[in-house]
């Protein structure tokens, strides 16, 4: 799958064309950006990267290192406490963090890295990393993390086993934002469905679910929606493809990455779920702002990630609470993305600053109770026990979705898959101008000609 680094920028207008998804995504309109802001101007790349020192490979010179982020707002804050905190623990390793705007980080990080000019580290999303592998532009990273020290074991191995492809580590992975459902607790209490524990009575099953949301609809006035969702693109495909892995649905590609692999009938299956919730009034048609109906205190329950909490918590007035999505069909799934750690290809290869930055790493990983300020799950269990985390309020409640997130392959076609394939014929079931089984078989052919591209 890895190809020479200098050929990184024949692909790289093709993934250009691909940021416009991610990127482009808007909090309210279409359920945040996987997590992630826009960050501040950068450097320019030339300007930065791997040039950041002048450390020696051992003798305890001081090694110096770029790390190349895309965070801005809360996240933006949250990673560079961090940088702080390791700087000031780790005064043989200084790590200076330069924010790239996000929309234009992946682009910037290809380029540079062709150019030879790339950072010392980079992040980068799981669903990412086929594309920057491919144009060689991370590193494999089994034999630094020897070096460094690194114990793959103490990572939550749903996460990490999303970050392997053809059986070589190439990231660190730092958290999973998954998709998953938050609930207003005074509009529960008045349709008689909050316990007495503060979460929601409902029963796990497709039909318990249907139950639950026609009480909402039975119960409460009729300005308040019972389930808001976007009524397009990424929330309602994240939702399906929720209930699709519920169901034990394949990938949508083969294991070979050549061959589109719709399971039909689970597709199918999911979709008319989802369809009847638009249809039967428990989803607002053409919300204008899902978030803001909720934020404002009209609908019951929501779904989308976990970026989301930190906005409410900031919300007054607002009394809500945050759980894994229900378990609708076979076995508990959801869908959900990862910031990971990258050691892109640099001119040197400096053993010293490998090193080193796969300390810094693997300490990130390991003080994730910082990092799950925004609303993040720590990619390492045994921060799920630090206090500091612990005593944060609702992120406990949905910890545990970080081995239920479903992954996709590691196909290059994710994306386009994504947005060029699922996105447009999916948006015509949640309209009801398309029948959810005609819906797969369109899907199978555009998935298809996708791959074939």
């Amino acid at each position: 799958m890895k190809k020479r680094y200098a050929m990184a920028m024949t692909s790289l207008l093709s993934l250009s064309l691909l940021l416009s998804a991610c990127g482009g995504n808007n909090a309210a309109n279409n359920g945040g950006n996987n997590g992630s802001a826009d960050g501040g101007n950068a450097a320019p790349a030339e300007n930065a990267g791997s040039n950041a020192g002048n450390a020696g490979a051992g003798g305890g010179e001081k090694v110096n290192l770029n790390f190349w982020t895309l965070f801005d707002g809360g996240d933006g804050a949250n990673m560079q406490a961090l940088v702080d905190e390791f700087n000031k623990t780790h005064p043989d390793i200084q790590v200076k963090n330069t924010k790239l705007v996000w929309g234009e980080y992946y682009t910037k990080l290809i380029t540079a890295v062709g150019n030879g000019n790339g950072p010392d580290i980079g992040i980068s999303h799981t669903s990412r990393l086929p594309d920057l592998i491919d144009q060689g532009v991370v590193t494999e990273l089994d034999d630094v993390a020897a070096d460094a020290g690194v114990d793959w074991s103490t990572y939550n191995q749903n996460l990490l086993n999303a970050t392997i492809v053809d059986g070589k580590h190439y990231a660190a992975p730092i958290d999973t934002h998954p998709f998953i459902m938050y609930y207003n607790k005074k509009l529960l209490k008045d349709a008689g469905l909050l316990g007495e524990d503060g979460k929601p009575v409902l029963e796990q099953s497709a039909d318990g679910f249907m139950k639950f949301l026609q009480t909402l609809k039975e119960k409460l006035p009729a300005k308040v929606t019972p389930f808001a969702l976007s009524n397009s693109n990424d929330d309602p495909y994240r939702f399906w493809w929720a209930l699709y892995s519920q169901q034990g649905g394949n990938d949508l590609v083969s294991d070979d990455l050549k061959s589109a692999a719709v399971d039909a009938d689970k597709g199918a299956k999911a979709a008319d779920y989802i369809q009847k919730l638009y249809t039967g009034g428990y989803i607002k048609k053409n919300d204008p702002d899902f978030y803001k109906n909720f934020q404002s205190g009209t609908a019951a329950i929501m779904m989308t990630g976990v970026w989301a909490t930190g906005t409410w918590e900031s919300t007054k007035g607002l009394e809500f609470g945050a759980m894994p999505i229900p378990k609708i069909f076979d076995q508990e799934a959801t869908w959900g993305d990862s910031h990971t750690i990258i050691l892109p290809v640099t001119k040197s290869e400096d053993p010293a600053k490998r090193k080193a930055a796969m300390i810094f790493a693997d300490w990130i990983a390991s003080n994730g109770q910082i990092w799950a300020k925004a609303g993040h799950i720590p990619s390492k269990p045994s921060v799920l026990e630090n206090a500091d985390y612990k005593a944060m309020p609702y992120r406990s409640d949905y910890a545990s979705v970080a081995g239920t997130v479903k992954f996709s392959k590691p196909s290059t076609k994710n994306w386009q898959i994504r947005d060029n394939a699922s996105f447009k014929i999916l948006n015509e079931v949640w309209a009801n101008k398309l029948s959810p089984t005609d819906a797969m078989a369109k899907l199978q052919e555009a998935v298809q000609k996708v791959l074939d591209e």
